[in-house]
């Protein structure tokens, strides 16, 4: 039997506003809120009297679109902004937003990586370096925390996860989770590797969110829809399972190839594999990852 929240959310999540084009905007809690796409990452936006902040802004060419939807749910200009991780599809806005004034924030390897020229070979995408003004200018080494719009914000580095610059942040007061792309809900998470993601680093960053978590939390992943702990537990379990399997089959002796064929992800394919990263893919990265 569902739990009275996850009754609760389920209702939530079904009765959504739809703004410009192709975004979603759900109420999370009383003052903030997610736009979910299918063209990027989610974007998390907080409101109240010290105006609208925002959790990743998505691709270049929608700030527009994603700065129309928030202003749906507030008036107030958009002061700060929180990169999660370095990636395309989440970093987009920053030069259009902090010409508009916003104060980005952001890991000091997100800035690092945003500064110079990056490649990510799964997608054959180049990233150029960003403009001074989509730059983040405040950054942090470890953990950081901001005291706005009435809450406590602790953000929190996961070293060694998705990448090696992932934040998570997590708002006390209002007892919600905001993953970025450590959490992909329904499919196999990107994994990466080549700027220090390890599936290793993402599963203990998982069982971490797991302590903090209650069965009140409300968890919103980088993509897909809002989770509660219940989801959350059973997504770690899955990469936990995964892992395993292959770490297994690694220490046997079996090369990528052999372990491939075993088809190490085969119970949760159905369910995961559908997504950006089939099942191959993701066995091959957690292969890679994993140590000798």
């Amino acid at each position: 039997m569902k739990s009275i929240f996850t009754y609760l959310l389920t209702l939530l999540c079904s009765v959504s506003v739809y703004a410009e084009n192709d975004v979603e905007v759900i109420q999370v809690k009383d003052n903030i809120h997610v736009l979910i796409s299918p063209a990027g990452g989610n974007v998390v936006v907080s409101t109240g009297e010290d105006g609208t902040f925002l959790i990743d802004d998505q691709l270049a060419g929608r700030t527009e679109i994603i700065r129309s939807a928030a202003k749906e749910i507030s008036q107030q200009d958009i002061k700060f902004v929180l990169n999660t991780h370095y990636h395309f599809d989440h970093t987009g806005g920053n030069e259009t937003l902090g010409e508009q004034g916003a104060v980005i924030v952001s890991h000091d390897k997100v800035r690092q990586r945003l500064s110079t020229k990056q490649f990510i070979t799964y997608f054959g995408r180049e990233m150029q370096p960003l403009n001074k003004v989509g730059l983040p200018t405040v950054t942090f080494s470890d953990d950081m925390t901001l005291y706005y719009n009435n809450d406590e914000i602790r953000l929190i580095h996961t070293p060694a996860a998705h990448t090696d610059g992932d934040s998570v942040a997590i708002f006390t007061k209002a007892n919600v989770i905001v993953g970025g792309d450590l959490i992909f809900n329904g499919r196999y998470p990107f994994i990466d590797s080549e700027h220090g993601g390890t599936i290793t680093g993402l599963i203990t960053s998982i069982d971490a969110l797991l302590a903090i978590a209650d069965d009140q939390t409300v968890v919103i992943p980088g993509h897909g829809s809002v989770m509660d702990k219940q989801g959350l537990q059973k997504y770690g379990d899955v990469l936990k399972e995964v892992a395993n399997n292959i770490d297994a089959l690694k220490k046997s002796g079996k090369s990528l190839e052999q372990v491939i064929a075993e088809k190490p992800s085969s119970a949760f394919d159905a369910k995961y594999g559908n997504g950006l990263i089939p099942p191959e893919a993701f066995v091959t990265t957690i292969y890679e990852t994993l140590a000798p």
